[in-house]
C-alpha cells in the first residue's frame, strides 16, 4: 500500500501523524511511504530522519494526497484538504464528527473511508488511541487553567495552590475518565482543593482509593453541578461519550452565576463542549469571556506540546496503522467490533452508530 503523511494545517497544530521509526517499520512491512517535506519539523523530527527511514520525501501535500491509498494524520482534514480527498482513500486520524457537520458532509461527499482514532476500542472497551492525548489534555488543562486564573489573563488573580495563610483555589472537574483523572492529579499536586464529579459510582470509589486527601469525589447530578461549579475558581470539562456530542452540563444561566474572573477549561470542546457558552478557540487566541467567566476552549490542546504529544500518540497508533495498511479496511474492521467501531464513514455513508444517531438526516450504513 502507498501510505502518506502530510504536514498538519490546522491552526497552531505542530504534531505529526507518523514518527520516523514508524515510517521505517511500514517500509519494512513492504509499503511505500510518502512524507511531505517539513511534516515533522513542528515536533522536532527533521526530513533527514525520515529519509534515513526509507521514505520518499515529496514537495507538496497535494502530491501526497494524490498518490496515497492511505493517509495518516493527527487532526481532521481541513477544508483545503477535503477538496483533495479521493473515493475509497483511507484516512486514519482524529475526526470528532459529532461536533462537525460540515466535516461529516465533506467526508461523505468525498466517499473516503474515515478510520477514527477516537472511536476505536480494545477488548477491555478502552479507547487506546484517545487515551494518550487525553492524558496530555488533562494535565495541560490544569496548567492552562492556572495561568488563565492570573489577573493579566482576566482571571481572579488566584494562585492555584495558595500560600501559607491563604486558601488554595477550588477546582471542579466534570468527568472522572482519563482527562479528569490526570487533571485531578496535577491540580492536587499543585495544592488546589479539588472536586471530581462523575455519574459512575464505581469509578468514584476507585478515585477515592487512589487520590490524595485534597481530592473529593462527588456524584454528578444537576443540583451538585450547579452548586459546585457556581462556587469554584476553575472548572475543567472532561466529559466524554465516545462518538457522540458532549452533554451540555453547564448552562448559560450557571455561567452567569459563577465567580467573576473564574475560568472554564472545556476539554470536551472537540465533541462540541460541555457548556452552552463554549465555542472552539485556537492557541493563538485561546480565551474569551462570557459574563466575566474566562473560557479556554482550544480544540487541539496537545498540539502545543507537540514533541511529547507526537511521541505518545504514535506509540499508540503505530500498531493499528501497520494493521490497517496490511489488512486494508475490510480486513481491519473484521478483526473485532472495536476495530469496526473505528470506521466512521465509507462509500458516502456513515458507518458508526453514534455518529449516525447524531446526523439522522445524512445517509448511513447503520441504523441510527
Amino acid at each position: 500500500m502507498i501510505v502518506g503523511v502530510v504536514r498538519e494545517t490546522k491552526s497552531d497544530e505542530y504534531r505529526v501523524g507518523l514518527l520516523p521509526v514508524g515510517a521505517q517499520l511500514l517500509v519494512q512491512d513492504g509499503h511505500t511511504v510518502l512524507v511531505e517535506k517539513g511534516a515533522g519539523i513542528g515536533s522536532g523530527f527533521e526530513d533527514q530522519a525520515y529519509a534515513k527511514a526509507g521514505v520518499k520525501l515529496v514537495e507538496t501535500a497535494a502530491e501526497v494526497w494524490a498518490r496515497s491509498e492511505m493517509v495518516i494524520k493527527v487532526k481532521e482534514p481541513q477544508s483545503e484538504e477535503i477538496a483533495m480527498l479521493r473515493p475509497d482513500q483511507i484516512l486514519f486520524c482524529y475526526f470528532h464528527f459529532a461536533a462537525a457537520r460540515e466535516l461529516t458532509e465533506g467526508c461523505l461527499k468525498a466517499r473516503i473511508a474515515s478510520v477514527a482514532y477516537e472511536t476505536l476500542y480494545d477488548r477491555e472497551h478502552r479507547l487506546p488511541l484517545l487515551t494518550p492525548m487525553s492524558e496530555v489534555a488533562g494535565k495541560m488543562a490544569v496548567q492552562e487553567g492556572a495561568k488563565t486564573l492570573e489577573r493579566p489573563m482576566k482571571g481572579r488573580g488566584i494562585l492555584l495552590g495558595g500560600v501559607s495563610g491563604v486558601a488554595p483555589a477550588d477546582v471542579v472537574i466534570l468527568g472522572g475518565g482519563v482527562v479528569g483523572t490526570n487533571a485531578a492529579w496535577v491540580a492536587a499536586g499543585m495544592g488546589a482543593n479539588v472536586t471530581i464529579m462523575d455519574v459512575n459510582l464505581d469509578r468514584l470509589r476507585q478515585l477515592d482509593s487512589m487520590m490524595p486527601a485534597n481530592v473529593t469525589g462527588i456524584y454528578s447530578d444537576p443540583y451538585s453541578v450547579n452548586d459546585y461549579v457556581a462556587r469554584c475558581d476553575l472548572v475543567i470539562g472532561a466529559v466524554l461519550i465516545p462518538g457522540r456530542r458532549a452533554p451540555s452540563l453547564i448552562t448559560r444561566q450557571l455561567v452567569s452565576r459563577m465567580r467573576p474572573g473564574s475560568v472554564l477549561v472545556d476539554v470536551a470542546i472537540d465533541q462540541g463542549g460541555c457548556a452552552e457558552t463554549s465555542r472552539p478557540t485556537t492557541h493563538r487566541e485561546p480565551t474569551y469571556t462570557v459574563d466575566d467567566v474566562v473560557h479556554y476552549c482550544v480544540t487541539n490542546m496537545p498540539g502545543a506540546v507537540s514533541r511529547t504529544s507526537s511521541q505518545a500518540l504514535c506509540n499508540a497508533t503505530l500498531p493499528y496503522a501497520r494493521e490497517l495498511a496490511r489488512l486494508s479496511v475490510d480486513g481491519f474492521i473484521a478483526v473485532d467490533p472495536g476495530h469496526a467501531a473505528a470506521l466512521n464513514t465509507r462509500g458516502g455513508k456513515i458507518a458508526n452508530r453514534a455518529v449516525a444517531e447524531t446526523f439522522t438526516d445524512l445517509p448511513a450504513a447503520v441504523k441510527g
